[in-house]
């Protein structure tokens, strides 16, 4: 477990700092889409904060993430639906590009296999951090996709605003579930806590 722990301090970390990128660049480039995430980061940040400094991850924990992620999800959509009227995304030299997609592409598969090993353990703590990473991921996958559509030729804006609104929903919609499946589970750990 404090394996575990040290690993989630060190995500905090580098969640913490995309978060400060996020927001800082977003207040430079006046992008709504930008300040958006870094609060979105910021509050996954917080929130995986509460879950590793919790003194026990009762029922109350787990549902209280599960609620959090459930509520992120709604202004992910209305960031979504923003970023398909006004902000195209920011394009990136192709080097710069490759290396994001490698950062995101390893960080969304270890976020899956995670999340997959800790849905068979009993421990709530880890199934909330695993939760957590995915959702960070999860909206990784999304800027990634605006950036690559803008920094690569082939598509017309019109099918950027479709592919961006098509993931945007699907990440939306994934970020929701992952919050609904801990409120549903927090029921089975109140259970056990009995």
């Amino acid at each position: 477990m404090n394996r575990i722990i040290k690993l989630a301090l060190a995500d905090l970390v580098l969640n913490a700092a995309l978060a400060a990128y996020h927001i800082l660049f977003g207040l430079l480039e006046r992008s709504w889409w930008l300040l958006t995430l870094g609060a979105y980061y910021l509050i996954l940040s917080v929130l995986r904060l509460t879950v590793t400094l919790a003194k026990k991850s009762d029922a109350f924990t787990v549902k209280f993430t599960g609620v959090m992620l459930m509520f992120l999800s709604l202004p992910l959509v209305g960031t979504v639906i923003l970023a398909a009227i006004s902000d195209r995304g920011t394009a990136f030299h192709m080097i710069v590009m490759i290396g994001i997609a490698a950062y995101t592409f390893t960080k969304i598969t270890l976020a899956i296999i995670n999340f997959v090993r800790a849905k068979g353990r009993a421990s709530a703590r880890i199934l909330m951090l695993r939760s957590i990473s995915l959702a960070t991921a999860a909206v990784s996958i999304l800027s990634l996709q605006r950036s690559m559509l803008v920094s690569f030729e082939g598509m017309t804006a019109e099918e950027i605003v479709i592919m961006n609104a098509c993931t945007g929903g699907a990440v939306c919609l994934a970020v929701f579930t992952l919050g609904l499946n801990l409120v549903i589970r927090s029921k089975k750990y109140k259970y056990n806590n009995r």
